[in-house]
């Protein structure tokens, strides 16, 4: 494997100027785009790391979403078959899950360069590439994982649940479900929200980066936006705003209570869902 900081200069040059590829050294920068890529589907290396400290920030590794954009330009397509399946693509689909601890129900599908943890239990879904799913997470029926998009320890995401994928610009932060987050049916995630620890979001809650995610749960309302604190139980709500045509309610996010961080996560969550009538 070639040193990281050798790889990671590489791909910014490439990234910079995509003809070096076809240049005298191309096969050395075509070699270092796809090596990324496997060190991804190992979970070698990963879009995004958490943050070192309580309260802080995930730091984003822009020349790794950079390689998985230049992977779709060195890739070619192709006839791709797993079983009784055939596509038709550029980016080959992930294999050999049975070795990595982790249960895929068909047609479950994970593109190359996902990274998906032993006891991870992936329904009928899809992880696109870039993405990671932690250890003891379900991605349930219908769901959807975005390309880069991090996903914790033990989450839930339900049946139909909209998880984006954020790949432009390289630096922006991908969408982030913490540990032990429970996503409730037909949510939507999108544009580098972050879900912050064993927060509980009832069905359809959508979040985009403009979206205010209101905590209504005190006196005074607090607004946030691009994140849901931990522990926070989120329903759907709207919010009235003025146009030229008249005031109209616009899609928001209420927080209208907190999960106990004195019960484990199973209780928790049982109830949050029993105590604030939050539908999954």
């Amino acid at each position: 494997m070639a040193a990281r900081d050798t790889l990671r200069a590489d791909i910014a040059a490439l990234y910079e100027t995509r003809t070096l590829k076809d240049g005298p050294n191309g096969r050395r920068y075509i070699e270092a785009v796809h090596e990324v890529i496997e060190l991804l589907d190992a979970g070698v290396v990963r879009v995004a790391e958490p943050p070192t400290a309580e309260g802080g920030e995930w730091t984003v590794n822009a020349w790794i979403k950079q390689a998985v954009l230049l992977y779709f330009g060195v890739c070619r397509m192709r006839t791709i078959e797993h079983g009784p399946f055939e596509y038709f693509d550029k980016i080959p689909l992930k294999k050999h899950f049975e070795g990595a601890g982790v249960r895929v129900v068909p047609p479950a599908t994970v593109r190359k360069g996902a990274f998906i943890e032993r006891g991870a239990v992936l329904m009928p879904s899809y992880v696109n590439i870039g993405a990671r799913v932690g250890s003891g997470s379900m991605v349930d029926t219908w769901a959807t994982v975005g390309s880069c998009a991090q996903i914790g320890k033990g989450v839930h995401l339900s049946g139909g649940v909209g998880i984006g994928g954020v790949l432009e610009p390289p630096g922006a932060r991908p969408v982030i479900v913490e540990d032990g987050a429970f996503i409730g049916s037909r949510c939507i995630v999108v544009e580098g929200v972050r879900v912050g620890t064993e927060a509980v979001l009832g069905a359809g809650v959508v979040l985009t980066s403009s979206t205010k995610i209101i905590d209504v749960s005190a006196a005074e309302a607090v607004v946030h936006k691009g994140h849901v604190p931990p522990r926070s139980v989120v329903i759907p709500g709207t919010i009235p705003k003025e146009f030229p045509a008249g005031t109209y309610h616009v899609p928001a996010a209420l927080i209208i209570g907190r999960r106990k961080a004195s019960t484990d996560r199973k209780v928790s969550l049982n109830n949050a869902l029993r105590d604030f009538g939050v539908s999954v």
